[in-house]
């Protein structure tokens, strides 16, 4: 029978109430002011304009899909109140969930912090358009508003290990040590993140399994990444791919397969009703579609093919 979400997140305090404690235990304090590097800084003029050749990153030529890549995390990340708005909504119905979501949003709030004084300072990328962006983004507070505790955890399970991949690539591409560090001290909190995420799934899919089921279908099937309501979206999202920092191979290769075969092992599951065992089916194919779309981008880029099982 399927649980009410107010029943089943009542359920799943114990587990949240362990995971919480498993992630403060992880997490470790750091600071976004010992990670900028100010020696790089000077004023800028008020109203003045910005070239590509004003970048400092430490000799390193940024590429368009950096910048793109740099402009759509950092917007993300800004667009932190409706997030927490959203979860808070969901989640927040005991003493755990509310602490949870609060610290969540501390700690985004830092990364944005992070990653927009490395490109204050070392004029990465054109401050006057990220402020404008900003404005737009965050005025039009688009956001994903899951329905339901079990679409909310899938949902920001899989994000979750996105922008952790997203951010690390990033950093990767950047040629900069510095704004490395920058990336991966941020990508390093989203992984925990989604390690929270990911075994609140798995609590779900042992309390109410074809209620989970059928909710990962959807956020599977209909996932987009958060920053869809960003001035440019999907121009940059485009560029971002083409570079390989966060395309249908990394989603399908480093996200949803993991997750749905090896993780949660969906195609294991017992005890589904009905509808979750239509859910499922269509789940595995979606999956293997993403799969035959992650081979082909890779042939046409020329990469090694790893056919994942």
């Amino acid at each position: 029978m399927t649980l009410s979400p107010a029943a089943l997140l009542s359920e799943l305090e114990p587990t949240a109430a362990r995971l919480v404690e498993r992630h403060l235990g992880s997490s470790k304090e750091w600071f976004p002011h010992e990670l900028v590097p100010w020696g790089r800084g000077r004023d800028f003029e008020p109203g003045g304009t910005w070239c590509p050749e004003d970048a400092d990153v430490g000799g390193a030529q940024l590429s368009e899909a950096a910048r793109s890549a740099l402009y759509v995390n950092l917007l993300t990340e800004d667009n932190l109140p409706y997030y927490f708005n959203d979860i808070d909504r969901v989640f927040a119905t005991a003493d755990t969930y509310r602490y949870w979501t609060r610290r969540w949003t501390a700690e985004e709030g830092r990364h944005s912090i992070a990653i927009r004084d490395y490109l204050t300072v070392s004029r990465a990328i054109d401050p006057w358009e990220l402020e404008r962006a900003r404005m737009v983004q965050v005025t039009g507070a688009e956001t994903p508003k899951p329905t339901s505790p079990q679409q909310g955890f899938c949902y920001l399970a899989i994000q979750e290990l996105a922008t952790r991949v997203s951010h690390l690539n990033t950093g990767k591409v950047l040629g900069d040590a510095v704004g490395y560090n920058v990336m991966a001290r941020v990508a390093f909190d989203e992984n925990l993140h989604f390690m929270f995420y990911r075994d609140m799934v798995g609590a779900c899919l042992e309390v109410d399994p074809s209620a989970t089921v059928i909710e990962l279908y959807g956020v599977v099937r209909d996932f987009s990444m958060p920053g869809v309501g960003i001035p440019g979206f999907d121009r940059h999202a485009q560029i971002i791919a083409r570079a390989g920092i966060y395309d249908i191979v990394s989603h399908h290769d480093r996200i949803v397969q993991p997750l749905v075969h090896n993780t949660w092992r969906i195609a294991e599951l017992t005890g589904l009703d009905d509808e979750a065992e239509v859910a499922r089916d269509k789940l595995l194919k979606q999956v293997d579609r993403l799969g035959r779309l992650a081979r082909r981008t890779a042939e046409r880029r020329g990469d090694k093919v790893e056919v994942l099982a």
